[in-house]
């Protein structure tokens, strides 16, 4: 039997710059399983568990695909605004975990996650002070597109999709 499943894309939203480069997918794990555990209490810690996993964490972006099942995808995103801490090395940052988007496949939240950088870029490009901030700005944004061989490298699922 195959199991529908949810992706939660998110970003880490901390004021320490240090947050970001310490972040691992471990710690994002045992933060969020922490926040569905006193949201919602066992019964919600044990529906999320099923399946859930960070799929994906760009530590250099902040960026932060997480997997649960389709039946149990609103619990987990209705814990996440509790995460308030990433534990990692023994540290603890305060930070923030903000929903970008839920999809049903990965490719879904590439392509989402390419327009929301696109347009980050763009605000970004109204605010340059300089002549070679804009320069730097547009060539990042001409490189935003997916290429075809990220597009069949994280269409679906690949660990079989059965439990």
């Amino acid at each position: 039997c195959r199991f529908s499943r949810r992706y939660v894309l998110c970003e880490v939203v901390s004021e320490d710059p240090r947050c970001r480069q310490c972040i691992e997918d471990r710690a994002v794990g045992f933060a969020v399983r922490d926040a569905i555990g006193r949201v919602h209490g066992d019964y919600g810690l044990a529906c999320c568990s099923i399946s859930f996993t960070v799929k994906y964490l760009n530590a250099y972006t902040g960026t932060v695909l997480l997997r649960c099942r389709k039946d149990s995808y609103r619990l987990l995103c209705s814990a996440l605004p509790f995460v308030r801490h990433l534990e990692s090395r023994n540290q603890r940052y305060p930070c923030v975990l903000n929903t970008l988007h839920v999809g049903g496949t990965i490719r879904t939240c590439q392509k989402f996650l390419i327009q929301y950088n696109r347009r980050q870029l763009l605000m970004l490009l109204q605010n340059c002070t300089n002549e070679e901030e804009r320069r730097c700005i547009q060539k990042s944004l001409l490189s935003c597109s997916l290429t075809e061989g990220q597009s069949q490298s994280g269409d679906e699922e690949d660990d079989g999709g059965t439990e």
